[in-house]
């Protein structure tokens, strides 16, 4: 089976902002999530998100962390949580499992279909911004529940481990 380059989407339409990901969602698109993370927290009028995982085939745990971080953004801000789309059996049992039940209304499919949805620019990241996104996203997931604590502590280690060593030369 081919992996498809990931892809965001995005539309907003009456409040309410659509986040559509597509084919193979890594830690290369984190900073462009990340970005939209932040737009999204300053949005004016914004009432709802709706996050479409339907047409993504894999979403890495950095990709996650930032999905997190959006709803993490957005909590106070709107009257219900926001939610995700989510057809793909697999893709449903993770996002259990790392407790996005907690931030995120999981459906199967969506209220309504979305109007026009655009391709977000990617924006690029050096290594040294990737790494800290990845550090970042990771510590968010840890912060979701226990599972993921475990899961990611390792990690985490590893990446402040070699942080700290960059700062130090």
């Amino acid at each position: 089976m081919m992996m498809h380059e990931g892809r965001l989407k995005a539309a907003f339409d009456s409040g309410v902002f659509v986040l559509k990901l597509c084919g193979d969602v890594r830690l290369t698109l984190c900073a462009t999530l990340d970005t939209q993370a932040q737009r999204l927290a300053e949005t004016p009028g914004l009432e709802a998100v709706m996050v479409d995982l339907r047409e993504a085939t894999n979403v890495d745990s950095t990709a996650l962390g930032f999905l997190a971080k959006v709803a993490m953004a957005l909590q106070g801000r709107l009257k219900q949580p926001p939610t995700i789309v989510v057809d793909n059996p697999d893709v449903r049992r993770m996002l259990d499992v790392m407790g996005f039940a907690h931030y995120f209304t999981l459906v199967d499919s969506p209220i309504t279909e979305p109007h026009e949805l655009r391709d977000l620019p990617e924006v690029p990241a050096d290594e040294e911004g990737l790494r800290h996104r990845i550090l970042e996203a990771h510590r968010i997931l840890m912060h979701m529940n226990e599972h993921n604590r475990e899961q990611f502590q390792p990690l985490v280690e590893m990446l402040e481990a070699q942080e700290a060593e960059t700062h130090r030369h």
